[in-house]
């Protein structure tokens, strides 16, 4: 355990950081899957939308530092590539 003041206030503020990051994260898997529903229902126009709003958050999370930049391109890109398709 934390014998330090300093050490005591990190072990608070990491916790902090920790609940905010996994609620980002859960929050952008939640867009993506709403993505890929409607990319396997066959909707192009509400998956459109729907691929804008995530797209949006993805990257957010990215500069944010939750996802590395390179996973949310990567993320954003093939979801794209899905909506393409349709």
């Amino acid at each position: 355990m934390a014998n330090h003041k300093s050490a005591k206030t990190r072990i608070v503020r990491n916790n902090k950081r920790a609940l905010i990051n996994g609620m980002r994260r859960s929050r952008v898997r939640t867009f993506v899957k709403k993505v890929e529903a409607l990319i396997a229902a066959g909707n192009k126009e509400e998956a459109s939308v729907a691929f804008k709003v995530a797209e949006c958050e993805m990257m957010r999370a990215a500069q944010k530092g939750v996802f590395h930049k390179n996973t949310a391109s990567r993320t954003v890109s093939r979801l794209a590539q899905k909506i393409k398709a349709l």
